[in-house]
């Protein structure tokens, strides 16, 4: 599973969203140093890559765990319904993944994540599950353990019935 953290690098993000293309990615925090991260929320991709073209919101490495100057960006600033300029957005992936600059830098995603996201237990219903994401219009659920440990992700197409059915059927064959 790829998650994020609150805390995030900037050329490994933008290397994250130059070689996937999921939609969406849980994000984690660990709690105490001593403890296993754990599901905080999720953030969707356009919101990432929204995000991506403000600069001004990155900020370098520092040893605790605030961030100080800049205020986050509006709602409406990061929350848009049509696709980014795809020519502009490959090219700043491009220069974040290859500047060493962009090494130094994170961004803050706390401000932005869905912090009332849904998730499920790793031995959740099927039946209930499929029902969560046909009334709730989702496109995936974080699955998580019982310490709250992302475990998985379920996505919508996860649960179209040809591909379920064939897992099923070799789970259950015999050996």
């Amino acid at each position: 599973v790829r998650v994020l953290h609150l805390k995030e690098n900037i050329a490994s993000l933008a290397q994250l969203l130059a070689s996937t293309s999921h939609g969406g990615f849980p994000v984690v925090c660990r709690p105490k140093p001593d403890h296993a991260e754990v599901f905080q929320g999720t953030i969707k991709r356009l919101e990432l890559c929204m995000l991506l073209e403000n600069e001004h919101i990155f900020e370098p490495e520092t040893n605790d765990e605030s961030f100080s100057s800049s205020p986050p960006l509006s709602y409406e600033k990061i929350t848009v319904e049509k696709l980014p300029n795809l020519s502009r957005l490959t090219m700043l992936l491009n220069r974040y993944t290859t500047d060493p600059w962009y090494q130094q830098l994170f961004i803050n995603l706390e401000p932005y994540i869905n912090k009332s996201a849904m998730s499920v237990q790793a031995h959740f219903s099927l039946q209930r599950t499929y029902i969560i994401f046909r009334t709730l219009g989702l496109r995936h659920l974080t699955v998580v353990d019982l310490q709250n440990e992302v475990v998985g992700v379920i996505t919508r197409k996860d649960l179209m019935p040809f591909p379920l059915e064939e897992r099923l059927r070799l789970q259950l064959a015999p050996r």
